[in-house]
């Protein structure tokens, strides 16, 4: 054993002894704790729970390689997704909180009909499948290479553990785990970022000290046939970065498995108070993550450019062999270099490798190296469970409960059905981790898509327009979901590749939530309106200083989230 793969073993055992220690502290016998952790996360701990929950592996992985190879239009990633946080937490997620339900779904129930409920529900499993994939495909990344164990059999185990952790504990146990992944993913980012800007500027803070080297990087891409880092749309045309920009902007407003972390809390005011929390945590990663990019980069053009195909450093072979990164057999020498196998470049290098690899690449100690690998674990392990119980709650609260048991089941079989839903959702995304469509980040990007056309139109049209009905509402999310979905499979399967307007499968959402909106609009202004005390409910809704009363249905379902303060926001 490597030092580097000792000190990979040594972090993430005692990461994952802790991660189940605490799914098995927190374990719940009822459906409040499984789903809402019985609303009683204080606002700090739920604001680092959300922060872990969105910063997936995507974010931790892939999004720095991505912005490595695609310099200035990367930026579509560290805009839209926190720019679709600040929306979240301002446009929904105390409206939704005050409304006090399980899920997504159970909100759109009960302001449009059960027929919008079961659309919403099984968008919700299509989209978390989508997202879960990425998630599964950044753990077997890091098994791969760090513990010597091929990416299916990579996969396999962190599903294992990741299962294991949210069956036992439900949202409680998921909550209180995502503060501890929350904890190693960020110290596990930033260390070697502030090493290896020391290294390379002479000054340790990345998020100043990397602008100094952009002219030389904009040299050295020039040098080895890559566009030049800074010069704006060379990778992308500029109608699809807006598009892919706003897509996983209003997607990130339309995921229901960060949606549903604002119900943990004990009020609304409680839920405001997290997204002022999670967003400080979130940017700690997010204005680190150009920084890790463009050293990235630097390091592999100025260390591997032009050496000899048979001196290339030793973190060029460890990474060989998981195939993530490719040396053309009839190079001499290392003249090109690129992230796309199809392009014949004499070295290949994968973007889902470039955090992992970044200390290795820098010379940094073996305990760096294994403590970004224990990192990239927790981020795609933190995420992959929020999503596993959103497939649950939806499958089990949505479907059997509502549908199939019109309302009468017991706790424990409520349970029993989750936990079987989650078993289920684990091996068709082990499946979906080894065979990915995409990068990390381009999968994720697929699932923030779906959400875009699908959540974002309909429940902005719950909440601030009262008149918009449940036929409207589930014409409009059938239209946006299916126009979505079925672009991105003509795109990814049917002819890979081929775009309309150059809009790409990552930017269709956009499209398709505007596809939503007018349909929703125009058959909701076609047919009757919604009832009169509906109406009165949704404008009540809106207002924080409204009893639960107020807010509530008149005659609520024994199955409703407990909540014992909708005021004080």
């Amino acid at each position: 054993m490597s030092a580097i793969q000792f000190w990979t073993t040594i972090f993430i055992v005692i990461s994952f002894a802790v991660y189940i220690y605490i799914a098995w502290r927190s374990r719940v016998k009822e459906t409040a704790g499984f789903y809402v952790a019985g609303q009683g996360i204080p606002t700090v701990a739920n604001g680092a729970a959300v922060a872990a929950d969105w910063m997936s592996a995507a974010s931790f992985i892939s999004m720095a390689g991505l912005i490595a190879f695609l310099g200035y239009d990367g930026a579509i990633y560290l805009m839209g997704w926190t720019g679709g946080y600040v929306l979240l937490a301002l446009l929904l997620a105390p409206y939704l909180r005050k409304w006090g339900k399980f899920t997504v779904p159970e909100f759109v129930g009960d302001r449009y009909s059960e027929l919008v409920r079961t659309i919403a529900a099984g968008a919700a499993i299509l989209i978390s499948f989508t997202y879960v994939v990425g998630q599964m495909r950044g753990g077997g990344i890091v098994f791969s290479r760090f513990l010597n164990l091929p990416v299916a059999g990579g996969v396999a185990v962190a599903a294992a553990i990741i299962f294991t952790y949210a069956v036992l504990g439900g949202m409680k146990g998921i909550t209180w785990t995502q503060v501890a992944q929350y904890t190693v993913l960020i110290v596990a980012y930033l260390i070697p970022a502030f090493a290896i800007a020391q290294t390379i500027t002479g000054f340790p803070i990345p998020q100043i000290s990397f602008g100094s080297v952009l002219a030389e990087l904009n040299a050295l891409s020039i040098e080895f046939g890559l566009d030049s880092y800074t010069e704006p749309f060379t990778a992308r045309p500029q109608i699809d970065v807006f598009l892919v920009t706003m897509s996983l902007m209003i997607g990130t407003a339309g995921l229901p498995h960060v949606i549903i972390r604002f119900y943990t809390t004990k009020s609304v005011r409680g839920a405001r108070y997290s997204a002022f929390w999670a967003l400080l945590f979130i940017s700690l990663l997010y204005s680190t993550a150009p920084a890790v990019g463009a050293f990235a980069k630097f390091n592999i053009l100025d260390g591997v450019g032009g050496t000899a195909a048979t001196e290339l450093p030793d973190w060029v072979d460890s990474w060989e062999a998981t195939g993530l990164v490719i040396v053309n057999p009839e190079a001499e020498t290392i003249e090109s270099i690129s992230n796309n196998p199809d392009d014949g470049a004499d070295l290949t290098v994968d973007n889902d490798i470039l955090v992992l690899a970044n200390p290795e690449i820098a010379g940094l100690p073996a305990p760096v190296v294994g403590l970004v690998a224990a990192g990239g674990m927790a981020a795609a392990m933190s995420t992959a469970a929020g999503l596993l119980l959103v497939i649950s709650s939806s499958a089990s609260h949505d479907f059997y409960f509502r549908r199939i048991k019109k309302g009468h089941a017991s706790e424990s079989e409520k349970l029993l059905v989750g936990r079987l839903a989650m078993a289920g959702a684990v091996v068709i995304a082990v499946i979906g981790g080894i065979n990915p469509p995409a990068f990390v980040a381009q999968v994720v990007a697929f699932a923030f898509g779906l959400g875009a056309a699908s959540f974002f139109p309909t429940l902005v049209l719950g909440i601030f327009w009262k008149r918009c009905n449940a036929k409207g509402a589930a014409a409009g999310m059938s239209a946006g979901l299916v126009f979505t979905a079925t672009y991105m499979i003509w795109s990814l399967y049917i002819s890979p590749g081929s775009t309309v307007f150059d809009i790409s499968p990552e930017g269709i959402g956009t499209i398709g939530a505007l596809v939503n909106f007018a349909v929703a609009i125009i058959v909701s202004k076609s047919t009757e309106p919604p009832p009169e005390d509906l109406m009165e409910l949704v404008e009540n809704m809106r207002y924080p200083a409204v009893t639960r009363r107020d807010v509530r249905p008149a005659s609520p379902t024994k199955d409703q989230a407990p909540n014992t303060e909708l005021g004080g926001a």
